[in-house]
C-alpha cells in the first residue's frame, strides 16, 4: 500500500522536528517535505501535491489560513489540516470555511495526529476532539 505523503508547514524548527519524529513511527505515513513559511508551503504543495499538509496558522510571509485557501485552490486533492496553539471557535470556523479538512489544536494528544491524517486522506472531516465538548 502506498504510504500517505505529507508535507509539514511549521515555523518553528523545534515542533516541526517533533511532529517530525512522531510520525516517522508510523509505517502509512511518509513526510516528504518541510516548510517553514507559508510560501515554502503553497509551492511545495503545487510542485509535489503531497495527499496531507500539516499547516500552522501562525506562519511568516503567508499565514497558514490563507496558503490554506491557495493550496486547495491550486491542488484541489491535497487536503490540508490546521494543527494551531488557536483553540477559538473563530479559526477553526474560517479553516472550516477555507476547506480544511482537519484542525487541531497544538495542546491536544499526540495520538490524535496520525489519525487525523487517515481520516483526511480519507475525505473525512475531524476537529480536534477538545473542540467538540461543551464548553463551561
Amino acid at each position: 500500500m502506498k504510504p500517505i505523503t505529507i508535507l509539514l508547514a511549521e515555523d518553528h524548527l523545534h515542533v516541526r522536528e517533533g511532529l517530525k519524529l512522531l510520525l516517522e513511527s508510523e509505517t502509512d505515513i511518509q513526510i516528504v517535505g518541510e516548510a517553514e513559511n507559508g510560501r515554502e508551503a503553497v509551492a511545495f504543495a503545487g510542485k509535489y501535491g503531497p495527499d496531507v499538509v500539516i499547516m500552522d496558522i501562525s506562519m511568516p510571509l503567508i499565514d497558514g489560513l490563507e496558503a490554506t485557501r491557495q493550496i486547495l485552490q491550486n491542488t484541489p486533492n491535497t487536503k490540508v489540516i490546521v494543527l494551531s496553539s488557536h483553540a477559538e471557535d473563530a479559526y477553526i470556523q474560517q479553516a472550516k470555511t477555507l476547506g480544511a479538512a482537519g484542525y487541531l489544536i497544538k495542546q491536544s494528544d499526540a495520538k490524535h495526529l496520525a489519525a487525523t491524517i487517515r481520516q483526511a486522506h480519507q475525505g473525512l472531516p475531524f476537529i480536534c476532539p477538545s473542540q467538540t465538548a461543551p464548553k463551561p
